[in-house]
Order: structure tokens, then sequence, then C-alpha cells
């Protein structure tokens, strides 16, 4: 063993508080955001069976759920809309952005009820478009990126003048970031509606569940040609440092367990905007699964990946472990 004073670390850290303070910050109430799946039929209220816990909810029945957790500290939603109606589909999304559609009268409703919760929107068009993809598609098949982008701004202002306090795009069609703030301003809300990026949303097979839920599938081909590659590291870096200069005012790293590198990267890039991550459906999957073989504590298990994302560089982070947290109180305890 060595003699070096300076080798004697573990004194910093014996006591459970010591350790906390090893942490630049520790997971708050205020940190998290809620993903929530609302549909047009009012009264729905479905088990997602491969999201474990988690339902599609009609606003009739999301408001008294929401109330219950707002009184135990939620802080924050993010809505996705999944239309249910026959004509709810079109090549080119028209009706994401409809004033009787799920995700605007879930903005108007929560806002009413709950004026101080922080409302973001999901920005795409997938769940709209009869094709499944996240924009206005060529003959070809790929994505024409002016009309996608101009599409996708018309509905994130649509958004933002209904009353939501953040637009988040979602597609990763180019120059999307830059189209949402200049209607934003055009709009003359730009002042007062935060611009997420999902600047480093890679593509991969952890989005199962949320294409259950949200019943956004393509129905051909995959979304590789536009979603980041697992490999691309790089590609992400210069995606963030693109969707800064667009305008963004904050970057989400997607999904997030397996991107911790990024994660770091994007703090490192942009040290002064605030980085979030999505722990997405397959990766909040896994770990009920996991956890249900035996092979780790559930609630142990979910706090240790909010430490990880945490120390990465996340400021906050959306994850379906939202309500749970707080109606068991797993932070009341610390």
């Amino acid at each position: 063993m060595s003699n070096e004073v300076s080798s004697i670390l573990q004194g910093g850290y014996h006591h459970p508080l010591s350790r906390k303070w090893q942490g630049e910050r520790e997971l708050s109430k205020s940190m998290l955001v809620y993903p929530i799946f609302v549909t047009d039929n009012a009264d729905e209220e479905t088990p997602i069976p491969s999201l474990p816990g988690q339902k599609r909810w009609g606003v009739n029945k999301l408001i008294p759920f929401l109330g219950t957790l707002v009184k135990r500290g939620l802080k924050s939603v993010i809505i996705f809309g999944v239309p249910l109606a026959s004509d709810a589909k079109d090549p080119i999304g028209s009706k994401a952005s409809d004033p009787t559609g799920p995700v605007i009268l879930a903005v108007k409703a929560i806002k009413k009820e709950f004026p101080h919760v922080f409302v973001m929107c999901d920005v795409c068009l997938c769940e709209y478009t009869s094709h499944g993809h996240c924009g206005v598609l060529n003959e070809d098949g790929t994505l024409n990126q002016d009309k996608s982008c101009a599409r996708i701004a018309d509905t994130a202002v649509d958004y933002a003048l209904s009353g939501a306090d953040c637009v988040a795009p979602s597609d990763m069609n180019d120059g999307r970031i830059l189209a949402i703030k200049k209607g934003l301003k055009k709009a003359g809300v730009a002042h007062k509606v935060m611009l997420i990026s999902y600047a480093a949303k890679f593509s991969g097979c952890l989005y199962g569940p949320f294409r259950d839920a949200a019943g956004s599938a393509p129905s051909f081909g995959d979304r590789k040609c536009y979603q980041l590659p697992v490999t691309g590291g790089g590609l992400a870096r210069r995606c963030i440092q693109r969707d800064l200069n667009e305008g963004a005012d904050a970057i989400m790293v997607k999904p997030s367990m397996w991107f911790m590198d990024v994660i770091k990267d994007a703090k490192q890039i942009a040290p002064d905007v605030p980085i979030c991550c999505y722990q997405v459906s397959g990766e909040f999957a896994t770990i009920h699964a996991a956890a249900k073989a035996g092979v780790y504590d559930l609630k142990t298990a979910a706090l240790e990946s909010f430490d990880c994302l945490i120390r990465a560089g996340a400021g906050f982070i959306l994850t379906y472990f939202t309500d749970q947290i707080l109606l068991e109180g797993w932070l009341d305890e610390q």
C-alpha cells in the first residue's frame, strides 16, 4: 500500500452524506419530466402492456391523474399525441396541430388546471402521417426537408399559441430548429416559449414500446436515414453545434443510458446551455424486466441510472419513472 497521504481517498466518501457530496448535483423533483400519451378519446385510460404501469390517457381522465402527481411535486410533462380517429392520418400529417386534437386540448386543459406546471410538447408528424415517417415525403420515399420543416414549424407554433411552455421537435429534419425559431418569432411568442432540440437522437432498438403506445411505427422502411447511427458520435456533436447556432435553447440526447458519452460531449460543447436526456421506453422496460427477473431491486437500479445520467451532464431527465418516483416518495426518503 502506498504511504502517500494523497492516496487516502476513502475518508472522503465513507459516510452516506459525504458520498452524496461527491456529486456536483443531486436528483430532485424539478429535474423530472413525465412523458404522457394523450388520445383523441376524451375518456380513455388504457394500459400499455410493453410500458409497465403506463397508460394512454384521454383529457378527461388525464387531469385527475395529474392532479395527484402535482400534489406530490410534479413540475413538468411532455405531451405525445396519439390520434385514434379514422381520419386522423394523411400523407402530410395535417392533423398534428388540429385545435380539437389531443395535444392542443391537453395543453389547454393542463394549463387551465395547473398553470404552474411546465408543459412541453413533442413536435413530430409520425403519429399523424399515413406512412408513419417524421415529415413530408418525396416520391422516392425520402424526406422532403423544406416541406417537412415548414410543416413541423407550423405545428410547433400552433402548440405554442395554445399555451405550451416548450416545444421539442423530435423529427430530425435538417433545418427544423431555424424554421421553428423563425415561426415563433413571427408569431410573437419566441420570448416565452423554450425550444429544445432532440439534436442527438439515435436510431436503434430501444423505441419499440413507445411505438406500441403511440402507434407511430413507419409503414415501410425505417428511420435510419434521418435518425443518427449509433456509431455517430461525431455526427451528434455536429448536430448539437448546428442546432445551437439555429436557436435551440436546450439540447436533448436520446436514448440516454447507452449514450452517456454523448451527454458528456453535449455538456462540453454547450456548458452554458441546459442539457437533458430521454430515458426512452426500451430503457425503462429493460430496467423493469431485469428487476422482475431478480437481477436487482427496481428502485435502486432506477435511481442509480439517474445518478449516472446526471454525472454525465444531464440537467433534467425525461423518464416514465416520474409517476412512481413521486407517488412512492422515492426522493422524499433521501
